[in-house]
């Protein structure tokens, strides 16, 4: 007998008893949904901390201070004021660090602002021209200061969108004056929305010069600096860069690596964690969803072991007629195999769906590959055919004659 012939056999068999088929299909089409769909949750969330940490810069390094030690106690990292300008200044050689492109010494206070009638504390953010540069950073509207207006000190002052919303009731706020604790400054330019980064709020921040911030509100007055971004040449040569940062501030505070008062994070080690973690809930969900498609494989066996045992007259008379075997196993491994292909399609369908719905629901991105779903495909069919296989035998084994002389 030919294979459309038992095909055509297979899928009438499925279409007499639609109900059984129906729920079948069903139990398939919820695990591969299950299954698509924690993968895919896995995968978004994964995508949206990359982009996250890679909003922070390109390619970029981050230099903390190291920790305070007060009768005996030590503080966390960053409690210190280990680091200076004349740090920053040193990993700007290129005969010292070749593989860094930029720096951006960084000098942070929390400051009231004030526009007109309007008021908001917020962080201030004393750095150099090349911060944009180094943190990825683009401007909405207006400019960046220049190289000489940070010589000059001039009271110049970049804001984030979220400032300008709180200050200015999102008005146009480039040309307008605000006071940083008491100083005026002119607002030159807007940046570009960059989101939150873990609790902190990039949109809330205004930039100013450096120098401004030592000379008018006393931003890093001693020389002293909260963070220095460092970014690498390029991706490739982040290693390296690494190493000739930590080298040159080992050198320069006289420590050595047990005894370093800095320490440097990369966006590899944060990228590295994160999809760790990702990975890990990913199996666990994705275990889970797995144990649904087993419920559903097993429904698929039963209903065959079911179909079987209905059909013995049926499979005798053929038998009597002259199918062989191998052709009463192939019918009923095809309509296994057909019932766990349709619930893999329809689960795949359901899982796409959800895919473009679940973020509106709980705002978390869902990401879907063609991979994974053919992948789900080959899943939903390998288990029509290993649920399929004994009750096939168990079919192919039945006695013409015993199978026609049941009731």
């Amino acid at each position: 007998m030919r294979w459309t012939e038992t095909l055509r056999i297979a899928l009438d068999a499925i279409r007499t008893h639609r109900l059984r088929s129906l729920l079948t299909v069903l139990g398939i089409w919820i695990g591969i949904a299950s299954v698509v769909l924690t993968v895919g949750l896995g995968q978004g969330a994964s995508n949206a901390v990359k982009q996250e940490i890679n909003s922070l810069g390109s390619n970029l390094l981050i230099v903390s201070p190291g920790s305070t030690t007060t009768n005996g106690v030590r503080g966390g990292f960053g409690s210190a004021t280990t680091l200076t300008l004349s740090d920053a200044t040193a990993l700007q050689d290129k005969k010292v660090a070749p593989d860094i492109a930029a720096v951006a010494p960084v000098a942070q206070s929390t400051e009231v602002l004030t526009a007109g009638s309007n008021t908001w504390t917020t962080s201030v953010v004393g750095t150099t021209p090349q911060w944009a540069q180094v943190r990825s950073r683009t401007l909405s509207s207006g400019r960046f200061f220049t190289a000489g207006e940070y010589a000059s000190g001039a009271r110049v002052a970049i804001l984030g969108e979220s400032t300008v919303s709180e200050l200015f009731n999102g008005g146009s706020a480039v040309g307008q004056t605000v006071s940083v604790d008491g100083t005026d400054f002119t607002v030159i330019g807007v940046l570009a929305s960059s989101g939150s980064s873990g609790d902190t709020n990039e949109d809330d921040t205004v930039v100013i010069p450096y120098t401004t911030g030592q000379q008018r509100l006393g931003i890093g007055s001693t020389g002293s600096l909260s963070t220095i971004y460092l970014q690498a040449t390029s991706s490739d040569s982040l290693s390296a860069a690494y190493q000739e940062a930590n080298a040159a501030l080992l050198t320069r505070h006289d420590v050595s690596s047990s005894t370093a008062d800095f320490s440097i994070t990369s966006q590899q080690s944060l990228v590295s964690a994160a999809t760790s973690t990702s990975k890990t809930l990913t199996i666990l969900l994705g275990g889970i969803a797995a144990i649904s498609l087993l419920v559903g494989g097993i429904g698929v066996m039963n209903i065959m072991l079911v179909s079987v045992s209905e059909r013995v007259r049926e499979i005798g008379l053929r038998k009597a007629l002259g199918a062989t075997p191998a052709v009463i196993r192939s019918q009923f491994l095809l309509e296994a195999i057909t019932l766990s292909l349709i619930g893999g399609l329809l689960g795949i369908g359901v899982g796409w769906l959800g895919a473009v719905l679940l973020p509106k629901i709980i705002n978390q991105p869902v990401t879907l590959s063609a991979w994974a779903s053919a992948g789900a495909l080959v899943v939903a069919i390998g288990v029509g055919i290993v649920a399929g296989v004994y009750p096939a035998g168990r079919a192919a084994r039945l006695a013409p004659i015993d199978a026609l002389r049941s009731e």
